[in-house]
């Protein structure tokens, strides 16, 4: 099969260390290669992949979004994919919603995956105006806002099999892999860190648009010795810091669309500790790989228990048999000969 990957630009595929979205797409795009489907990503020139790049834009666009520079290199981009869209059986986007009126018009069959929150009140009317595009879900949860738009699917994200090594043996900390943002909630973190007596390390991405709410609400909070701040990290030190941790800790406030960490905490046999919001409830079976929590006893209770409560292969194994990128990509490859089908059959959109 002929498919097309068109990426954000905001990062690079994989990202260079903090970008869920783009991480997704290089394992579902490697392992769509693996398989032997004739793969193009459309993504930022210093992007890794054995599948054809077509770059847009040197480098990950970022730093320019307040700015609302990176509109222009996302104009290059889809003027790029509709002109190579006769090339593909299948075009993929990842893209938010800013292909919608190009896609719409291709010709071509394609879906759109949703990577982030639904529940703003521009989405209605978009998703409402645009009722032909196909998309997918990464939870079913993502959908609630507006669970009439055009759903072909709820594809939970996957990473490859040998990406993180299963660790039998916890460590003597918790950690913290996030955004420093208040709807992840690193401060609930902390809190569950020192009510428990253990030491959490904190790996986060600031942004921006979040230096003021690190700068007045959190950083105060690190001069627990205790507490321990490490920044963003690459994937190699995520992997170090996940795989010794005693759980992962994840009090989200907010809807969270998937929450790929929890994941990759499960790889590496580390139980979750989490409120339920969002995919939560989806991802976490409850007392196998982790907990589910509403409020801060709840959490410290868990966090107390974690070590004898959770056995570590059980969170590996849920990995294995339900989060893998080959997993992910088969259930891609079915719903793209459906889509294609269906193109074929009735020549729609």
């Amino acid at each position: 099969m002929r498919i097309a990957q068109v990426a954000p630009l905001f990062e690079s595929v994989p990202p260079k260390a903090y970008g869920g979205t783009e991480r997704v797409i290089s394992y579902l795009t490697e392992e769509l290669v693996r398989q032997g489907h004739e793969v193009t990503l459309f993504a930022t020139a210093d992007s890794v992949t054995a599948s054809r790049l077509i770059p847009s834009v040197e480098t990950g666009l970022r730093a320019e979004m307040l700015n609302r520079s990176w509109l222009a290199y996302d104009a290059i981009q889809i003027d790029k994919v509709s002109r190579l869209a006769n090339n593909f059986d299948i075009i993929h986007f990842h893209t938010d919603y800013l292909h919608f009126p190009m896609a719409s018009q291709l010709g071509r069959p394609h879906l759109t995956t949703l990577h982030g929150r639904l529940d703003l009140p521009e989405l209605t009317p978009l998703f409402e105006h645009f009722n032909s595009c196909p998309m997918v879900s990464i939870s079913d949860s993502q959908r609630t806002p507006i669970p009439w738009a055009n759903w072909c699917q709820t594809i939970y994200h996957g990473l490859s099999a040998d990406l993180y090594r299963f660790h039998p043996e916890p460590g003597k900390y918790f950690a913290f892999v996030g955004r420093m943002s208040p709807e992840k909630r690193v401060d609930r973190a902390i809190r569950i860190a020192l009510d428990c007596d253990v030491p959490l390390y904190i790996a986060a991405k600031i942004d921006k648009a979040d230096q003021v709410y690190f700068n007045t609400e959190i950083e105060p909070l690190l001069a627990h010795p205790l507490i321990h701040f490490i920044g963003e990290v690459d994937e190699v030190q995520k992997h170090a810091l996940l795989a010794q941790a005693k759980a992962l800790l994840f009090p989200i406030d907010w809807p969270e669309p998937f929450g790929l960490v929890m994941i990759e905490a499960f790889a590496c046999g580390v139980p979750v500790i989490a409120y339920g919001h969002g995919s939560v409830p989806e991802v976490i079976d409850q007392g196998v790989n982790g907990f589910i929590v509403s409020n801060q006893d709840e959490a410290n209770e868990a966090a107390m228990q974690i070590d004898t409560s959770i056995n570590r292969a059980d969170c590996r194994a849920s990995f294995e048999s339900r989060f893998t990128s080959e997993r992910m990509a088969n259930n891609y490859v079915l719903l793209y000969q459906r889509l294609i089908a269906q193109h074929s059959l009735h020549g729609s959109h």
